[in-house]
């Protein structure tokens, strides 16, 4: 399996982004999608993550501003997040995890004015 993210950037606090994933390879119907970030210092965790049929799960700091949303026939998940804070600012990695996890490349957000 392999993950290809896209879609980071600098963005001004309020602003929103969407970051995009798509899965190249063997998709099977347990693999949850997933976006986690890891911040200067900081451990990796979990922002959010997806199920083949929907279910959805978010850290506590993103309820309410941030959206993951999935494609099953592209094979890629999406993470909306709005009204974005300085927070925010990580390296987001795109996951799939059926057991073993597979990670994306990261993509930078940025939140500065």
């Amino acid at each position: 399996v392999q993950l290809q993210a896209s879609g980071g950037g600098l963005v001004q606090p309020g602003g929103s982004l969407r970051l995009s994933c798509a899965a190249s390879g063997t998709i099977v119907s347990i693999d949850l999608m997933g976006w986690y970030r890891q911040a200067p210092g900081k451990q990796r965790e979990l922002v959010a993550r997806i199920t083949r049929s929907g279910s959805t799960t978010y850290a506590s700091s993103v309820t309410g501003r941030f959206t993951i949303s999935r494609d099953n026939a592209k094979n890629t998940v999406y993470l909306q997040m709005n009204n974005l804070n300085p927070e925010d600012t990580a390296v987001y990695y795109c996951n799939l995890n059926r057991g073993v996890m597979f990670w994306g490349q990261g993509t930078q957000v940025t939140v500065s004015s």
